[in-house]
């Protein structure tokens, strides 16, 4: 098995992204709601997708650690009303992502989170807590 040269976990990590997408898409409990945390961890330890990722995905990561699902969507709520096409201005907010170069690993990756690959809805929201906390937990633990 190849490790993934960005996460460091075993891959293929974009075809794992691609199907919890799908599951995600579906807008069926448990993946669809946590939509906004999935990308953001993904991202996160995917830097080469961080060009496009806005910042305030770290922001849905410590909302979701600090206040479960509905701090997640509280945050995904707000910047969307921010980002609407009948506001003038963007967001209002000191998020910013982490910065500085990208940790080498994650303790808890993609593949951890598909199990068997297919994203079994047992126990989802957990592994998805465990995938938030490790991206955060490499990206802050890192020497500046």
């Amino acid at each position: 098995m190849t490790k993934c040269p960005e996460c460091g976990g075993p891959g293929p990590c974009d075809d794992l992204f691609q199907t919890l997408l799908a599951l995600d898409h579906s807008r069926r409990e448990p993946w669809g709601p946590l939509h906004g945390v999935s990308v953001a961890c993904f991202v996160y330890q995917h830097p080469s997708r961080l060009v496009s990722a806005p910042p305030f995905g770290w922001a849905i990561l410590h909302a979701y650690l600090r206040d479960g699902r509905a701090g997640a969507e509280r945050v995904v709520s707000g910047f969307r009303r921010a980002n609407s096409h009948r506001r003038r201005e963007g967001p209002a907010t000191d998020v910013r992502g982490p910065s500085g170069p990208p940790p080498a690993r994650f303790a808890v990756t993609v593949a951890e989170v598909a199990g068997d690959g297919t994203f079994p809805a047992d126990g989802f929201p957990d592994r998805v807590r465990e995938w938030a906390a490790a991206t955060i937990e490499a990206w802050t633990a890192r020497p500046e």
